[in-house]
């Protein structure tokens, strides 16, 4: 049972594929379960319609799960908080209407939530018996997942500013299109990190593009890597096949390679050496071994998160919640998802 100081907040994540919840107490993770979704493996990305369809069939049981794991009830639940955008507006609706109906059951608040803030936020998810060590503000994060690559300047908990973002492609999606030319199962993030490790990074190389202030751009990476595939299976049309680990240690070197210039660059800019990531990228072996050394040879102070908080997940949905209820900052049953959200909204 809470006390009257005890705040308990139940988030709802449901942006793309995942369908996460999780119970935050005074700041402290209580629980996260999550759903993930394979119908989506079959056909190389996620297809919105099934996304939303398993999500209305995730929903109940993965908040029942969280709310049992938190060793609490229904009632114990001060306000909840839902990830309003951006993401599919489908999957978004799911996740927007079961916090509808959880608040007025309960009678109690909701907060929005923005996925990009969360992902930020995930930093300050605190658990219980282990050191807690954020970021101090003002830090520069740099996220990076299947939709984004942005360098932000987080100034407060709720006051962030894109410095720097993709013009095209994020970096997640340069993995996952050029693992799946290579013939690699989705999502193929994960897949060129494992065959990286096996692979001479220097083997090949590929575009790096000339994009000016902190910006980046993945397109011109993508194509390169497909005309060079494209000419050397002309050669042996074994090629990809036996060159599987270099191909994508050179690939994950070159994308590694674009963020961390515009990172290092923002860094030097900004005078801020309190370095953080974040997004489902940041779990790339490869890219958390590079800031490591990037880091130490800057003196940076480096923030990477757990794995369990770098994709999408509830726990950084309630994190942000929980500030967002300390401030009062609490949304009606008029509030609608959106596709489309700026990090600042």
């Amino acid at each position: 049972m809470n006390t009257e100081k005890d705040i308990l907040i139940l988030g709802i994540e449901s942006s793309c594929d995942d369908t996460s919840a999780s119970v935050i107490k005074n700041g402290y993770l209580l629980s996260n379960s999550i759903a993930g979704q394979k119908v989506h493996e079959e056909y190389g990305g996620v297809v919105p319609e099934l996304a939303s369809r398993a999500h209305q069939q995730n929903i109940i049981p993965v908040v029942d799960i969280a709310i049992k794991k938190a060793g609490i009830q229904n009632s114990d639940i001060t306000a909840v908080a839902f990830t309003r955008g951006p993401g599919l507006l489908g999957s978004l609706l799911v996740g927007t209407s079961f916090a509808k109906g959880f608040s007025l059951a309960q009678n109690i608040p909701m907060m929005e939530v923005n996925h990009l803030q969360a992902h930020v936020l995930a930093h300050f998810i605190r658990e219980y018996n282990e050191d807690f060590d954020p970021p101090r503000f003002p830090f520069l994060c740099l996220l990076v997942s299947g939709g984004n690559s942005q360098i932000i300047l987080v100034k407060d908990y709720l006051d962030m500013e894109v410095i720097g973002q993709t013009i095209d492609d994020a970096a997640g999606e340069a993995f996952d299109k050029c693992a799946k030319v290579m013939g690699l199962p989705y999502p193929g993030g994960p897949y060129v990190d494992k065959y990286a490790k096996e692979g001479n990074a220097g083997a090949f190389k590929f575009a790096k593009p000339r994009i000016a202030n902190l910006d980046y751009s993945f397109s011109g990476l993508k194509t390169s890597f497909l005309y060079f595939l494209r000419d050397r299976l002309k050669e042996n049309e074994n090629f990809i096949e036996e060159n599987i680990p270099d191909l994508c240690a050179s690939l994950q070197k070159t994308i590694i390679d674009i963020l961390l210039d515009k990172l290092v660059k923002a860094s030097k800019e900004t005078g801020i050496k309190d370095i953080a990531v974040a997004g489902g990228v940041s779990a790339n072996s490869g890219l958390r071994q590079a800031l490591t050394d990037e880091a130490r040879r800057r003196k940076w102070k480096l923030h990477i998160p757990k794995f369990a908080f770098t994709t999408d997940n509830a726990a950084m949905i309630a994190i942000t919640g929980y500030y967002k209820y300390l401030r009062g900052e609490f949304v009606g049953q008029d509030a609608v998802p959106f596709a489309r959200m700026d990090i600042r909204e």
